[in-house]
């Protein structure tokens, strides 16, 4: 027999790329001084201090993804309003407990569970619905990976030294 007596759970085959993904993440929300909260690079962009903000939330959508059938993200038309953070502490605090949380979710969801659909909505509205594991994937590691890569961006416009990620920056070599 080809294959081992006990399978891997999906869940538990996530955790080494989740654990590397927060672990970097962690490290360019380091990078955000406290007086750069306000910066922004454009005016149709976040300042720095709400992304960094949000990547540090981002990791709850673990758990409404694995814990909820369906999440409405503004009930009654009134957008749900995530926790502030106005310092790097608070933002590592954050992101941290969010971290801890998620990681647990994942190492306790089972295949019949991350294999049953999600559905987002706005104001009651079906936006989409699609398994759990997509969801996890795209709208929680991919949606990190991509707001973390705009942190690096501008930690890069304000001369503050880029983490290494995959491989060296700029600023550090491995």
């Amino acid at each position: 027999n080809p294959f081992p007596e006990a399978v891997m759970a999906i869940g538990q085959s996530l955790l080494p790329e989740f654990d590397h993904e927060m672990a970097n993440t962690r490290k360019t929300l380091e990078r955000v001084p406290d007086d750069k909260f306000g910066w922004t690079p454009h005016a149709k962009s976040f300042p720095m201090g709400k992304l960094a903000t949000h990547l540090a939330n981002l990791p709850n959508w673990t758990n409404v993804t694995i814990d909820m059938d369906e999440f409405d993200m503004a009930p009654e038309g009134v957008q749900v309003k995530t926790p502030e953070c106005h310092s790097q502490k608070e933002l590592l605090e954050a992101f941290d407990a969010n971290v801890a949380k998620a990681r647990k979710a994942i190492e306790g969801i089972t295949d019949e569970r991350i294999f049953q659909p999600w559905s987002l909505l706005a104001g009651g509205q079906k936006l989409f619905s699609m398994p759990r594991i997509a969801v996890l994937r795209s709208f929680v590691m991919n949606h990190i990976i991509h707001h973390r890569a705009q942190l690096g961006v501008y930690l890069r416009l304000n001369d503050i030294p880029v983490p290494s990620i995959y491989g060296p920056s700029a600023d550090e070599q491995m």
